[in-house]
């Protein structure tokens, strides 16, 4: 079972979709369980379940929702839960547990600024007393955040680099940009995430006063919409900024291709799984300048994207009319880029939590027919 908060086309989303259907290639019986669903990004996928159709709120509906979570793992008996986002993390550990599933294992897909202290606080506590068994982190520098945490909590951090599907379209831009209802003229900036205000996508908007022929594009769905339509309005750029929605996994590729710039100015991100994609799909990038993203946005030493202040708009604009006139700037950090793929391997991480999910429920079993309890494991080796 691979749990989740919210069903929506993001980057936790899509790590669980291709992490099940690697396992699925591996014999797995996968299912798919979102807490609730906020659109219909995954309605067709197979043996997915949701708990709420719809975000709840209020102590009638979070029990109801609550209800139908353990009523759904009673009915799968899953041998292990994988969960995702913090959120996710606590109620599956303990929904997991009630259930007596025997592997449960969390993941760091929420950078330490933008996780509730509390729901921090809680993951400590929850990996200390065993909820869950292992908490899974997707690059070093998350995994550095752990070194004040108590010995027995860094003992179940584990490190598995995520792997990624490529996303590519043999169009060229100008047919990219039809299919998409784009505009064919002037420079095409664009991003890909949820539209939340940790992605800062307020400083990409920002940039289209500086300069008149830019065009900004972006496709995902969040709360933030309404505001960057306001600030489109209100800096009088509104006709050159095209909000896409989501795009299907097939699609984004498309969307890459229309583009000339990808911008990612996140203010804070546990790996940047759109910057990833982009930097393979051959898109030369500007990136705010975030410790992780020098980490991620790497191949052998040498650097994927162009890094600027996306907080200083000057320096943000500077940073895209460098990308766009140095072309030898520009072939270094696509070349690079381009190679991502073998770096961030899907069948790598695949192989990572198949293991980790063999070693984990053969070990409950061990402790079963032993009438023991499990007994502290060593981390894999990063």
């Amino acid at each position: 079972m691979l749990l989740q908060t919210q069903a929506e086309g993001a980057g936790a989303q899509e790590i669980s979709r291709i992490l099940g259907r690697g396992l699925e290639r591996r014999g797995y019986d996968v299912h798919h369980l979102f807490l609730y669903r906020r659109t219909s990004a995954y309605d067709e996928q197979p043996n997915t379940h949701f708990c709420a159709r719809e975000p709840v709120d209020g102590l009638l509906n979070l029990a109801r929702m609550a209800r139908t979570l353990l009523s759904r793992l009673r009915q799968l008996r899953p041998d292990a839960v994988v969960c995702f986002q913090h959120y996710g993390n606590l109620a599956g550990a303990v929904a997991a547990r009630l259930c007596n599933v025997r592997a449960v294992i969390a993941n760091r897909t929420t950078s330490l600024k933008l996780t509730p202290r509390l729901a921090w606080l809680l993951e400590h506590v929850f990996g200390i007393t065993g909820l869950f068994d292992r908490m899974v982190v997707n690059c070093r520098t998350i995994a550095d955040e752990y070194r004040g945490s108590l010995a027995a909590y860094r003992a179940k951090v584990v490190r598995i680099d995520h792997g990624f599907e490529p996303k590519l379209s043999s169009l060229d831009r100008n047919a990219a940009r039809r299919e998409l209802d784009l505009p064919a003229d002037g420079t095409l900036l664009g991003s890909v995430g949820r539209l939340h205000p940790g992605k800062n996508l307020g400083a990409a908007v920002a940039l289209l006063p500086l300069q008149p022929e830019w065009r900004l594009a972006l496709v995902g769905q969040g709360p933030a919409r309404a505001e960057l339509l306001r600030l489109a309005a209100s800096l009088g750029v509104e006709g050159r900024l095209h909000l896409l929605g989501e795009l299907p996994p097939d699609r984004v590729g498309v969307f890459l291709r229309a583009l000339d710039v990808f911008v990612f100015p996140s203010s804070a991100e546990s790996f940047g799984l759109a910057a990833v994609e982009a930097a393979q799909a051959g898109l030369p990038i500007v990136a705010n300048n975030l410790d992780v993203l020098r980490e991620v946005l790497a191949f052998e030493g040498r650097p994927c994207a162009l890094f600027v202040e996306a907080s200083d708009a000057a320096d943000f604009a500077r940073g895209v009319h460098h990308i766009l006139a140095e072309h030898d700037l520009r072939d270094a950090l696509t070349s690079s880029g381009k190679r991502l793929s073998e770096r961030y391997s899907l069948e790598a991480m695949v192989e990572r939590y198949d293991r980790l999910i063999r070693d984990l429920v053969a070990s409950t079993e061990s402790a079963d027919s032993q009438g023991a309890h499990i007994p502290p494991q060593t981390p894999l080796a990063s």
